[in-house]
């Protein structure tokens, strides 16, 4: 593989441009998901320069921001509850493992090329799970956005606390969480070009804070101790190693998507294509080294790379330069942060999670299918009462079950059995004038068009009337695809028909039908001469040599 073959200088001053404005967008959310996962604003800061940087480094979307994200800190946040709650004195660095298994997990994806397929996931459940992360990050933005910390167990944990938490407000913090809400919904977009909103609101916030609202007591993130990060070891139990390996590949996966998903706009804005693989084997190696020094997970940031994209990058310098920006900040002005209130970045963190909620196809579902909009909504309360992986499981498992279904019933209609001229099939002249002289005994079973498993009902539907003929044309010469399922429900039929001493002919299937049939040993059933490359020609072999019925 090349490497950085997407970085050019020709585009100088836009990518380095963009890589700027990005990063002042980062920096608040690197901020906000450090805080609100748990492992602290330094882990965030590590994880949008590590994953960032080896993401433009070495993925295969150029303009492509990748960072911490809302549905990576969700799941994050889960991780750490559950590995700090069971292993006190070493959940922290075991979470950081889980993001090194998320992401040698993605590099195997993209080593087998495997990143078409990461897609390939019916929408209503992309929906679905991506609305209940952000029902979650919102949820759990509650405690601190009322000045509060959060309460164990999560979702679950949060909601059960409400009287409590509502009762114990600080008003200070709570007004500053609603400055923060107003500010990022209200701003107007105009002065949202020249200065992001994200950034507003710290520096407003953390004004406010030590001015107007000085005499109270606030939480704060104070000084950040950053530096280079130090290397965080593998650390892991025998006890815990199973759910760390299936919380790293749940981790790497909900990247993938989000990264693939966000590489797709990437291109519908730039009118490139970016290259599957490669980016998860870029986002692989990011969290890797994320995880191996104490960053956050993440993955391709749609906010990001939409602002990188509309102030002229098109390399990936532009994500470097980003990197590079944040790095600094992270070794130099540490300081700055210390004024800034946690109810702020509550606020922020609200935000994003309101962002992620699927508004345009919650509203629309219900007019498209109520199946899909059923389905939707099932996997957003999974997601957020019950797993991640079980609701996308699930979600897959039923909608592709419904859309087999359909399917099924759809190319049933092309599986037909005829014995005379029948206006549905595409026959010649001649064609038609056989199957009339046969007068009812002779049956031409023609199928077209793809035949998956779902099918194999309406051909064994046919069996049953087979032994009514003397000669049995099958013709597949319209059928480019075939499966296993099919192939021996054909078997089945030609079996019967022969047990029956009834004369079976098959027409030109095609190459990959052939192939399969072969294997099985189908044509084995019948005389080498019984299988035509012509409809006319299986016609006018099978053709009854005289007007006697069959027994």
């Amino acid at each position: 593989m090349q490497l950085f073959n997407y970085i050019r200088f020709d585009n100088l001053r836009g990518d380095i441009f963009g890589g700027v404005t990005a990063a002042i967008i980062s920096l608040p959310l690197a901020l906000a998901f450090g805080v609100a996962s748990g492992a602290g604003p330094a882990a965030g800061l590590y994880g949008a320069v590590f994953v960032g940087l080896f993401a433009a480094l070495f993925g295969g979307t150029p303009t492509l921001i990748s960072e911490p994200t809302g549905p990576m800190t969700v799941v994050m946040t889960a991780v750490l509850t559950t590995l700090i709650a069971t292993n006190p004195d070493n959940g922290l660095a075991m979470a950081f493992t889980v993001v090194m298994i998320a992401g040698v997990f993605q590099i195997i994806l993209g080593t087998l090329k495997l990143g078409k397929y990461i897609t390939l996931m019916p929408y209503s459940v992309i929906s679905g799970f991506m609305s209940g992360i952000g029902i979650i990050l919102i949820i759990l933005q509650i405690a601190p956005l009322l000045g509060q910390a959060s309460p164990p167990g999560g979702v679950i944990g949060t909601l059960k606390h409400l009287p409590e938490l509502w009762s114990n407000m600080k008003p200070a913090e709570t007004i500053l969480g609603l400055l923060t809400l107003a500010i990022l919904f209200f701003m107007p977009k105009k002065i949202g070009r020249y200065a992001p909103p994200q950034l507003l609101v710290l520096i407003v916030g953390s004004i406010v804070s030590v001015t107007l609202l000085a005499d109270y007591e606030i939480r704060r993130i104070g000084e950040i101790p950053l530096g280079l990060p130090s290397i965080q070891v593998p650390t892991f139990t025998s006890a815990q190693l199973t759910t760390m390996i299936l919380d790293g590949i749940v981790l790497g996966m909900l990247g993938c998507i989000d990264s693939l998903l966000t590489s797709v706009i990437a291109d519908s804005l730039t009118r490139t294509e970016h290259k599957s693989n490669r980016e998860l084997i870029g986002q692989g190696l990011g969290n890797l080294t994320s995880g191996l020094l104490g960053g956050l997970p993440g993955a391709g940031a749609t906010m990001g790379t939409v602002v990188n994209i509309q102030t002229g990058a098109r390399t990936a310098l532009s994500g470097i330069t980003r990197a590079l920006i944040l790095l600094v900040v992270i070794l130099g002005a540490a300081k700055l942060t210390t004024n800034i209130p946690l109810a702020v970045l509550a606020g922020i963190a609200l935000k994003v999670g309101f962002n992620i909620l699927d508004w345009s196809f919650l509203k629309r579902a219900h007019r498209v299918s109520w199946t899909p909009t059923l389905i939707m909504y099932g996997v957003m309360l999974l997601t957020v009462f019950v797993d991640l992986i079980v609701a996308v499981g699930l979600g897959v498992f039923i909608a592709n079950i419904v859309t087999i279904e359909r399917l099924s019933e759809l190319q049933s209609k092309n599986v037909k059995a005829i014995s005379d001229a029948d206006d549905d099939v595409p026959l010649s002249a001649e064609e038609k004038q056989l199957l009339d002289k046969a007068d009812g005994r002779m049956l031409l079973v023609y199928l077209s068009g793809p035949m998956i498993f779902g099918v194999s009902k309406a051909i064994a539907r046919e069996n049953a009337a087979i032994q009514r003929y003397e000669s049995i044309v099958i013709d597949l010469s319209d059928v480019p695809l075939i499966d296993a399922t099919i192939s021996l429900a054909i078997e089945n039929a030609i079996k019967d028909a022969v047990e029956q001493e009834r004369e079976v002919f098959i027409v030109s299937p095609s190459e990959q039908a052939r192939q399969i049939l072969e294997r099985l040993g189908v044509f084995k059933l019948i005389p080498a001469d019984h299988l035509a490359l012509k409809r006319i020609d299986a016609l006018r072999q099978a053709l009854p040599a005289n007007n006697q019925k069959p027994s």
